[in-house]
């Protein structure tokens, strides 16, 4: 692990998903596809996305990309586009993203 100071550097994004209730199954199995390529990123520094125990059609995201650049760079890649803008979202009842820093 790097010091403190390098990991508590860079952009964190969080989002908020909520599925169709027909397409919790098809959305998951996309999300099992996405994660993996969004993790190898080269200016990834963590991402993670969780599904809700209690209501299974509510989906939280948790990115930290080492600045803005590389988040540009994340909505720009292939598996995005296709996974997430071309399949993922017209799935989606409900969407919300925001930015964060580290305080």
């Amino acid at each position: 692990m790097g010091d403190l100071n390098e990991i508590r550097t860079g952009l964190v994004v969080t989002a908020f998903w909520e599925a169709k209730p027909e397409e919790v199954d098809t959305l998951v199995g996309i999300i099992k596809k996405f994660l993996p390529q969004a993790q190898r990123e080269p200016g990834v520094k963590a991402f993670q996305i969780h599904q809700s125990l209690t209501e299974p059609a509510k989906f939280f995201f948790y990115e930290v990309f080492k600045d803005e650049a590389a988040f540009a760079e994340h909505q720009q890649s292939e598996h995005f586009k296709t996974l997430i803008v071309g399949q993922a979202v017209p799935k989606l009842a409900r969407r919300e993203r925001t930015q964060h820093r580290f305080v």
